[in-house]
């Protein structure tokens, strides 16, 4: 991303380590920083500037970087595309999203004849009745695109956390599906990218792999379902115990997006979970 200057506020971000605290410094009113943000807490330049815009600094393999949220026209029309998928919601009439369905169903059981769209056999992939429709309204086709990306990418890892295949698992476990429609309401509200403005740094390392891979969303997501399932075992976590396993599983995700080295999410130590 590039840097443009002017007069105004930056927010300054560096990133000491993996495991470091984040340093926060602002300058909302155009008055120097204080002592402790001297050195390492700049944007680059002898004063403060960008007005309307924020410029995070970070520290990855020894060099600052600038983050800023004027974006170049890929990422502009990656961004407007990710955000288009994220307002579609899923619309059973529809003959694209009804193939969609039941690519879903051929890739997780290939070797099944799907009944029809509504069916007691949606249950077995843990869906909350026997119409999946009725379970994308929290984060619309998007989840579904999310979960037939994950099926066809990385099967053998779809495949095991849909048949919950090792570990110790609770008796009472976690809908398949529905864990997955979860989480990508999760990671959209994590990502923020619904703001006009970035609020948080995360949105704005996002938007940078964005650029490197338009399908970094789906890898995201995917990197975020095996997470969530390791910490479910980790935890020997019941189904009441969702929620709290998913608010675990966002900030660990948040972490590793903010590690020095971590610049696409292929190089996040999580991504080494999925097969």
């Amino acid at each position: 991303m590039r840097v443009f200057r002017s007069q105004g506020g930056c927010v300054a971000i560096r990133t000491l380590s993996p495991s470091s605290s984040i340093n926060r410094y602002s300058h909302a009113h155009g008055s120097a920083p204080g002592p402790a943000a001297s050195d390492d807490a700049t944007c680059g330049t002898p004063t403060w500037i960008g007005k309307g815009l924020t410029c995070v600094c970070f520290k990855r393999k020894g060099t600052y970087e600038r983050i800023c949220i004027n974006l170049t026209p890929q990422q502009e029309e990656r961004l407007r595309r990710l955000k288009h998928r994220m307002k579609v919601y899923f619309d059973a009439s529809r003959p694209d999203h009804q193939e969609a369905l039941r690519a879903l169903w051929a890739a997780t059981y290939p070797d099944r004849e799907l009944h029809g769209l509504i069916s007691d056999q949606w249950k077995e992939m843990g869906w909350q009745g026997k119409d999946p429709s009725t379970d994308f309204r929290g984060a619309g086709f998007i989840s579904l695109e999310n979960l037939l990306f994950f099926a066809k990418t990385f099967s053998t890892s779809f495949q095991r956390l849909l048949r919950k295949q090792g570990g110790k698992r609770a008796a009472w476990e976690y809908p398949f599906a529905v864990a997955g429609v979860n989480i990508t309401f999760m990671l959209m509200q994590m990502l923020d990218l619904e703001a006009t403005k970035p609020r948080t740094f995360v949105r704005s390392v996002f938007l940078q792999m964005l650029s490197d891979n338009e399908w970094a969303f789906d890898l995201l997501y995917c990197v975020a379902f095996v997470v969530m399932d390791k910490q479910w075992l980790e935890r020997n976590a019941t189904y009441m115990e969702f929620n709290d396993v998913l608010k675990s599983t966002r900030a660990q995700l948040e972490r590793e997006l903010l590690m020095d080295d971590v610049l696409q999410i292929e190089e996040m130590p999580s991504y080494s979970l999925l097969s």
